[in-house]
């Protein structure tokens, strides 16, 4: 595609087309298919476009300009720390040079040069000393706030762009160590997947930038439908997922009720134009963690139960107690 196109192999480019070919971002490939639908030839610029739309983040470069600022404190408490040794190392031959000239007999004026020697070396040992005080406490302080920066670029790591809410990489992490914890105190966890129904036809119909504010309405009603350690995630396109631990099937049934009453009660309307779109509905996938599971296993078992709610007519949620009846039917 890229050949074809004369777009350079860069690795942004490759990462585009590659993330574009394995589908796993529907909005960009929405775009694309949109582009060549209208009959657009690709260019570079337009690739440099879509990629800082879709998939660049800063937060490489904000690493990057931690990880500088980390170098140059670093840098400079070695330079202080050697300045320092080497004015020690000094002190010390001083030192060793007065104690042999006290070891022979001394006249009163030469011991009176040596001291005046020892007390200058001693107060330049004393400044010596209190610069890499200064550059310690400095770099004290600068670590500190580095430490908040790193903490800051983490946290922002793992949070969707578009929604605000985890990302897939938290979620994945936050899946694991929700299972960990349910099998060590023996309590219930559940995983709800929710899918926004036709968002397609709705995105293609009112315009990518509509179809973004409905993914930030669905995250926030999602996140402020669950509580206490419940993660709220989006799970990739129009899909998201919450984490219920310490809840069973019945609970969960019930907060995805909640949440799908919720989102359908939500009415759009188009900001620039304050048009009615009308509601969005959701479609819901419950599944109880088993003693036999893997993450994997869960996430696919309330995966077939979501499919089950789109299959048997969307906007509606099903738990895994309902699967086997609607699989046999």
């Amino acid at each position: 595609m890229l050949k074809r196109s004369s777009i350079p192999p860069y690795p942004n480019f490759y990462e585009l087309l590659y993330t574009y070919a394995t589908g796993v971002n529907p909005a960009l490939n929405t775009r694309i298919n949109e582009i060549f639908r209208q009959g657009h030839s690709p260019t570079v610029n337009l690739a440099e476009a879509l990629y800082n739309e879709f998939l660049k983040s800063d937060l490489d470069e904000r690493i990057s300009a931690v990880s500088e600022r980390m170098h140059a404190r670093i840098e400079a408490v070695h330079d202080a720390i050697d300045s320092a040794m080497v004015t020690a190392n000094a002190y010390s031959g001083s030192l060793q040079a007065a104690r042999g000239d006290l070891e022979a007999e001394v006249t009163p004026e030469a011991l009176k040069t040596m001291a005046e020697r020892l007390l200058a070396e001693t107060r330049r040992m004393q400044d010596t000393n209190r610069h890499l005080e200064m550059k310690l406490e400095a770099s004290r302080d600068d670590i500190a706030a580095l430490r908040r920066d790193l903490e800051n670029v983490r946290r922002e790591s793992l949070l969707d762009p578009l929604t605000k809410i985890s990302n897939r990489k938290s979620f994945d992490e936050g899946l694991a160590a929700a299972i960990s914890e349910a099998r060590r105190d023996g309590l219930p966890l559940c995983l709800l997947l929710l899918d926004i129904d036709s968002f397609k036809k709705f995105n293609d119909t009112h315009g990518h930038q509509t179809g973004d504010q409905v993914l930030r309405l669905v995250a926030m009603t999602l996140k402020s439908n669950i509580k206490g350690k419940d993660l709220a995630a989006r799970y990739g396109g129009e899909e998201f997922a919450a984490i219920l631990p310490h809840t069973d099937l019945e609970g969960a049934v019930i907060a995805a009720e909640n949440i799908r009453k919720a989102i359908q009660a939500k009415q759009l309307l188009k900001r620039s134009t304050n048009e009615k779109l009308g509601r969005i509905t959701a479609s819901f996938g419950v599944a109880m963690l088993r003693d036999d599971d893997t993450a994997s296993s869960l996430i696919d078992r309330a995966d077939r139960c979501l499919y089950a709610a789109k299959h048997a007519g969307r906007n509606r949620v099903v738990s895994e107690s309902e699967l086997a009846n609607i699989e046999a039917a």
